[in-house]
């Protein structure tokens, strides 16, 4: 393995580093928690997107699914986030770590009772905002879909469930 090819092919670098502060609102507030979009594909040219998603005590997460053109890593922030590796629920607690390649089996859920947050990464930097915003719609009532409008927004957004 080597490092990539340079994309800046400047001599002194540039001021283009960005900081976005703790106490930013959350980008989406949601029943039950929140997610933030601390970088997303668009701001970081594609390379890869990065959200923590802050999730109450009632249960919440996503059930066993699987993603062709993206990889998912999940680092768990605080309380316990049960991670699926594709063949068993896992109790993670802070500073655990897992990483899901394209194609593989996975899903997050909080069962705990009490809060919980983690860090999602995704590589490469998928428009991931309009699908956690779709899910919102539906968990709020706003949009009901039908089974078929369900699917295509689910294949829309390459997530795959099982």
């Amino acid at each position: 393995m080597s490092y990539p090819d340079p994309r800046y092919l400047g001599e002194t670098g540039e001021p283009s580093a960005w900081f976005r502060p703790a106490s930013t609102p959350p980008d989406l507030p949601r029943p039950g928690g929140a997610a933030h979009y601390l970088a997303t594909g668009a701001q970081t040219d594609g390379r890869f997107g990065l959200y923590r998603w802050d999730m109450g005590p009632e249960p919440s997460g996503a059930m066993p699914h699987f993603h062709r053109t993206i990889s998912e890593s999940f680092f768990v922030l605080s309380g316990t986030v049960r991670l699926y590796d594709g063949t068993e629920w896992i109790d993670s607690g802070p500073g655990d770590f897992a990483y899901v390649p394209e194609g593989g089996v996975h899903g997050f859920r909080n069962e705990s009772g009490e809060d919980a947050s983690l860090l999602i990464l995704f590589a490469p930097g998928a428009p991931r905002e309009a699908y956690f915003e779709g899910l919102v719609e539906i968990a709020e009532g706003r949009w009901q879909p039908s089974h078929e409008e369900l699917q295509a927004f689910l294949v829309e957004h390459d997530n795959l469930y099982i």
